[in-house]
């Protein structure tokens, strides 16, 4: 598969999807995507760096990290230009980060997935993350907001960590898809009507 420059386009028109989390039977957060490819169950999907994404704040405006049933959702740019890589079902995204065009580092979001809709993909982090540098090294992080989400009864810490085991036992990057770049032509990523609706 060539992936150095994918099109973005099904049917010969871009799309667009919103990756939703979903908390309380309400969005959580959301990011307008591009669709880059669908392929075998896999999706491929593009942020660019800019990009509206929508969060969960208190009433200061500050982000809310630890979910619970009181918040607004509020705008806040993408800092990275990002291609994410899921599997509906599995427990974790694998997403890729570049900064000033040259690939910067992996990242392992361990989640639940939740289900597809007309508009694009819904899921539930586990808090948990796998940060792995271009040189191979890693790092997780958010390891307090994982205990902290246990704690709240939000997930079952040990069930997330075994999965990051899982990960690190078996990596699965590099992906191929490093050197991709998007269009310079395509516009940003629109969100697509009723993204908030659940």
């Amino acid at each position: 598969m060539d992936t150095a420059r994918a099109s973005g386009r099904l049917g010969g028109r871009l799309t667009d999807v919103v990756l939703r989390e979903i908390r309380f039977g309400r969005v959580w957060r959301a990011n307008a995507c591009r669709l880059v490819e669908e392929r075998d169950g896999a999706v491929v999907l593009w942020s660019p760096r800019g990009s509206v994404r929508w969060l969960p704040l208190d009433g200061e405006g500050n982000e809310i990290r630890i979910p619970r049933p009181d918040w607004r959702l509020g705008e806040r740019p993408t800092v990275w230009d990002s291609l994410a890589l899921l599997r509906p079902g599995a427990r974790h995204s694998l997403w890729l980060f570049w900064t000033n065009d040259a690939f910067s580092h992996w990242y392992v979001n361990f989640e639940r997935h939740l289900g597809r809709s007309p508009i694009g993909l819904d899921y539930v982090d586990d808090k948990l993350d796998l940060v792995v540098d271009a040189d191979g090294s890693w790092r997780l992080k958010d390891e307090d907001e994982l205990e902290q989400a246990h704690a709240a009864g939000l997930l079952d810490a040990a069930e997330v960590r075994r999965e990051a085991e899982r990960i690190l036992a078996d990596p699965p990057w590099p992906t191929g898809w490093e050197s991709w770049r998007a269009d310079p032509a395509w516009p940003p990523p629109r969100f697509p009507g009723g993204w908030d609706v659940v």
